[in-house]
């Protein structure tokens, strides 16, 4: 029985209990991870970064405050995050959150920090306003600075923090080269590639002549869509590269496609011949893939000639990845005109992985070959599967223990210059990215860079019916479950109330 004494016994417990959670949450803090790619848990490659911490690291958080809550998480979340840094590092990580709303001085300081303002939309009273939001920090060690300027919601929030961390508490940074002198596309129509390497990489641009080779300070060559042959000498002195331990990217068009008069048509710059004495070449065809990007084609509706996207197979979208450091987390990448990839062993001291393919449904088309935008695709069409289009070779390359990916396509991460530049979709410029970080970095944010909120879409390949009944079996199905718990729940309450009613208590 319940006594008066036993009920404030019970309370005090309960609030001790409680008070005592609080003081200790304070002081250890910690949450389980129960993600599939571990999200909210700390990689070794940031505690490796943040053990090697010789001097303190402040990071000022620059939030606006009283915004939606979609967007709130996101300081939630960082602030979980820095918790995490500030624990492992053994407050070597110090950091505050300010809001630049407050005032104009304080807002000027964040905007002088490098944090940008971004405008979000804000329900108020019913009305959609427009509301001036931070979400950005500034990391600092010593007088080294380095800002975020702005973190978006569901983004890789680990990558870009140690990625900050490790650019200002690095003493040498790799040296990135970049050949040129082939018809490549310079470092200004690389934009979005550039942004992302600059970060850790200081890039320098190659120009083989007969007095120089490659130099002896780049750690990786990057060698992205040449159009022009390449002379035996340099490729000379690409074998002499690979001798000494150097690491090579190769992202190459055998062939290429002309809108202009619809027609395939091959590049010969030698290093398919070149590279089969490493047991790789590049085909000289064309991958077809169903799951592909469009064209926009003109067609008649009516009185009115419209522009209509039509499924381009020559553009295969590249979705079945090898689980790889390289295309970790990595969900769609376009790769235009891409060719297939023969893989020949030559030595069995060098390891050979297959990091891309086509998807079930694709096809080969050799030269000559002009393109009917207009052709109606069917299945038949495509009757081959899983044709690859990289590869990663490491072991001993030309006698040296050493790293090389082949492409077989160099458009993917290419944005172009002045009017005919195009903005590229994240995962493009991150697989090759991931790709030049596996052969200079070995320090494992790799793996970061796309760990965060993903897109998954349905398959592109699927029927229009089929993706109708998924997308209406995702909304009901919950709804019918709640359903089905309330109708069994009411019928074993009833049960309950029926048993009580028939006893007979004496």
């Amino acid at each position: 029985m319940l006594t008066k004494r036993k009920v404030q016994t019970t309370l005090f417990l309960v609030i001790a209990i409680i008070l005592l959670v609080n003081i200790l949450s304070t002081r250890y803090f910690f949450r389980l991870d129960l993600t599939e790619d571990q999200r909210y848990s700390l990689s070794d490659a940031t505690i490796d970064i943040l053990e090697n911490l010789d001097e303190p690291v402040t990071v000022t958080s620059y939030f606006s405050e009283n915004l939606p809550p979609d967007i709130e998480k996101v300081r939630q979340d960082f602030k979980d995050l820095l918790i995490e840094y500030s624990n492992r590092s053994d407050a070597q990580v110090v950091y505050e959150f300010i809001n630049p709303n407050e005032d104009q001085e304080t807002e000027m300081k964040a905007q002088q920090s490098g944090i940008s303002p971004i405008m979000i939309n804000v329900r108020d009273k019913d009305q959609l306003k427009q509301q001036k939001a931070y979400l950005g920090a500034l990391v600092q060690l010593g007088d080294k600075k380095e800002p975020i300027p702005f973190i978006q919601p569901g983004a890789a929030m680990e990558y870009a923090l140690s990625t900050a961390i490790k650019k200002i508490s690095m003493q040498d940074r790799p040296v990135l080269g970049l050949l040129q002198g082939h018809g490549e596309p310079s470092l200004s129509a690389l934009q979005q590639l550039n942004a992302q390497l600059n970060v850790m990489y200081d890039i320098q641009t190659v120009t083989l002549s007969d007095t120089s080779g490659i130099p002896s300070n780049i750690s990786s060559l990057a060698v992205i869509a040449p159009e022009d042959s390449v002379i035996d000498r340099d490729f000379n002195y690409l074998d002499e590269y690979l001798a000494r331990g150097g690491r090579l990217l190769l992202a190459i068009n055998n062939v290429k496609g002309n809108f202009q008069n619809a027609s395939g048509e091959a590049v010969n710059t030698g290093f398919s011949n070149w590279l089969q004495k490493y047991g790789v070449s590049i085909e000289e065809n064309f991958v077809l893939d169903a799951n592909c990007s469009n064209v926009m084609v003109q067609q008649q509706q009516g009185f009115f000639r419209m522009n209509t996207p039509v499924s381009f197979p020559y553009l295969p979208i590249i979705s079945k990845f090898t689980d790889h450091p390289i295309t970790k987390g990595l969900e769609t990448v376009l790769l235009p005109f891409a060719s297939s990839i023969n893989i020949a062993p030559k030595d069995t001291s060098i390891s050979y992985v297959t990091l891309a393919t086509s998807s079930e449904k694709s096809s080969l088309e050799t030269l000559p070959l002009f393109f009917n935008i207009q052709k109606q695709w069917k299945n038949s069409d495509f009757g081959m599967s899983s044709i690859p289009v990289a590869v990663a070779l490491e072991g001993k390359i030309a006698g040296t223990e050493t790293k090389m990916v082949v492409f077989s396509d160099g458009d993917f991460a290419t944005n172009g210059e002045g009017q005919g530049a195009q903005q590229l979709q994240p995962d493009n410029v991150s697989l090759m990215t991931n790709a030049i970080d596996w052969l200079s970095d070995d320090t494992g944010l790799i793996a970061l860079r796309t760990k965060g909120v993903t897109s998954r879409p349905l398959d592109a390949q699927l029927e229009d019916g089929t993706k109708t009944l998924v997308k209406y079996a995702n909304f009901l199905i919950p709804i019918l479950l709640i359903v089905l718990f309330g109708a069994i729940r009411f019928q074993y309450k009833k049960k309950i109330r029926n048993i009580i009613k028939s006893t007979d208590y004496v």
